[in-house]
């Protein structure tokens, strides 16, 4: 997973160079659009918003090159909605990041 961090990393410094300031803020933004896609994964109930939150993290993930997130994303649409293995995952996956750098 700390692949994952390197890849934010390279992504964000790609995006904006070196500015310090604002890779920090896009990190920050990252990591909390991450949260609140878990969230909303964690909360859903039917086959519809589950596939949905999960396809819109794995989009998240895929965007800056968090495979391990990614990965954690796509096992979660395909499981069953709650389903507490794939929602497991996800956590770890975000921590990993957030521990990244």
């Amino acid at each position: 997973m700390n692949h994952d961090a390197g890849a934010l990393s390279s992504a964000l410094a790609a995006a904006v160079g070196d500015d310090a300031a604002l890779k920090a803020e896009l990190r920050v933004a990252f990591i909390e659009s991450g949260e609140r896609l878990a969230d909303m994964l964690a909360r859903s109930r039917c086959d519809a918003n589950w596939h949905g939150a999960a396809l819109r993290l794995k989009g998240l993930a895929a965007s800056f090159g968090a495979v391990g997130l990614m990965q954690a994303a796509d096992d979660a649409a395909a499981a069953a909605p709650g389903d507490p293995v794939a929602l497991r995952q996800v956590k770890v996956a975000l921590a990993a990041i957030q521990l990244g750098d």
